[in-house]
């Protein structure tokens, strides 16, 4: 039997196949140990926000549903304001990112390693929303003009009566003005075609 060429490995004396997957299924639980340990040190950070903000969430009224103080479970937890608004981790693990979702992407509303900025600026969107709600509930406000009530009522009151007094004499005086021009017309209508019929008509017309 020939002997094999210098670039063949034997796999004898190496453990073999059975070694080579007991290797992979280490390396794999060690990334997956890395991966879960990353995950609850994020979930645990946002569990230090969420009690920051509970007395926020305390305050928001009953009957306001657009709020959720809760925290998604998966690869990357996440502590959800509203169906639109989340604060995640950062790469880092350290970082938090207050982002909310938009018809034009998502924007990032606040970003810090610290606790409180975010806490502030989650505050404050709850508050724009919920006036932005109470808006819409009561209607949108119309600004009056300037100037008293007073006196904006007396100048529409009398912009109205004039403008009533001048549009019936106008009416008047164009009714009028086509009548007189229609009959007009007619009458030299009818004289011109009894002129061409009648020669005495016409001698009456010519001067």
């Amino acid at each position: 039997m020939a002997d094999a060429g210098p670039n063949v490995v034997s796999v004898k004396g190496r453990g073999g196949l059975a070694d080579a997957v007991r290797d992979v299924k280490n390396a794999a639980a060690d990334r997956e140990d890395v991966v879960v340990e990353m995950r609850e040190t994020s979930r645990t950070r946002l569990e230090l926000l969420a009690q920051e903000l509970e007395p926020i969430f305390a305050d928001v009224p009953e009957d306001d549903p657009a709020f959720d103080l809760v925290i998604s479970s998966g690869q990357q937890p996440r502590l959800w304001i509203d169906a639109v608004a989340h604060v995640s981790m950062g790469s880092d693990r350290r970082t938090y990112r207050f982002l909310r979702d938009t018809r034009l992407g998502r924007v990032v509303l606040a970003e810090s390693t610290e606790i409180q900025p975010v806490a502030d600026q989650v505050t404050r969107y709850i508050a724009e929303r919920m006036v932005e709600r109470q808006r819409m509930i009561e209607g949108e406000v119309v600004s009056l003009p300037r100037g008293s009530a007073a006196d904006n009522g007396e100048e529409t009151a009398d912009t109205a009566a004039g403008a009533r007094e001048r549009n019936p004499r106008k009416a008047l005086f164009g009714s009028a003005f086509l009548v007189i021009l229609g009959a007009a017309v007619g009458v030299a209508s009818v004289m011109l075609f009894l002129s061409d019929r009648f020669p005495e008509v016409q001698q009456l017309l010519q001067p």
